[in-house]
């Protein structure tokens, strides 16, 4: 999943974007009001994280102006401030969720997490399909009782494809979740890691678990339970 992290004290802002890349999130992250508008409309943004008290462009613009374009991905506050009125003022805004400063990563990570699956219709940390499992707060994967090992981007792929179960998912979609801007980008890598997957979920091809859908993406077709 792929975050913009909208923060200008740059040691708090990178720290926080340490911890969720280690989670296992793509993030983009900006300085200013100005340059996180810019992320916010032209890049496939998952959830947004803004702190309120931004230069340039105040974070409760840049939420009204995100709204006002059409952007519904989820949008959690970071505030020093800690009045319920400028709480209340952020979420009429349009943001789902705020966390006031100082506060653990471990929280900002938890309720990411938490607006992830709430947006996709899934209340549950762990994302289930027939007999496959995939807790999003262990990011450890089940079939049955039997634990699959997979990589970072074999468990990006998945957890995305879950996320969005019954949805066709587009390679370049797909390809947008899993890379860094500055990193160069080979969209065939995508059906190697949709083969993989399919080896490790499905061995004896039972379950067909991730439909391909010429020229259009990928589907993880089992029901949701």
């Amino acid at each position: 999943m792929r975050l913009l992290l909208v923060e200008d004290e740059a040691p708090l802002r990178e720290a926080l974007g340490a911890q969720l890349k280690h989670a296992g999130f793509v993030v983009d992250e900006a300085a200013d009001g100005e340059e996180g508008l810019h992320y916010g409309l032209d890049y496939p943004v998952d959830l947004a994280i803004i702190d309120l008290g931004l230069p340039r462009l105040p974070g409760m613009e840049l939420i009204e102006r995100l709204r006002a374009a059409g952007k519904s991905y989820p949008i959690l506050i970071l505030t020093a401030r800690d009045r319920w009125q400028d709480k209340v003022a952020g979420l009429q805004a349009g943001a789902d969720d705020y966390v006031t400063k100082p506060f653990h990563t471990e929280e900002i990570v938890a309720r990411v997490q938490a607006l992830l699956r709430r947006a996709a219709g899934a209340a549950d940390p762990v994302l289930r399909g027939g007999p496959i499992a995939l807790d999003t707060r262990t990011q450890r994967v089940r079939v049955d009782s039997r634990e699959i090992e997979l990589t970072s981007f074999e468990y990006r792929v998945l957890e995305h494809l879950m996320l969005s179960a019954g949805k066709v998912v587009t390679k370049s979609e797909l390809t947008d979740r899993l890379y860094d801007e500055d990193l160069e980008r080979d969209s065939n890598v995508i059906e190697v890691f949709i083969g993989r997957l399919r080896r490790k979920l499905d061995p004896d091809s039972r379950l067909h678990p991730i439909e391909t859908l010429r020229g259009r993406g990928y589907r993880f077709a089992l029901v949701r339970q």
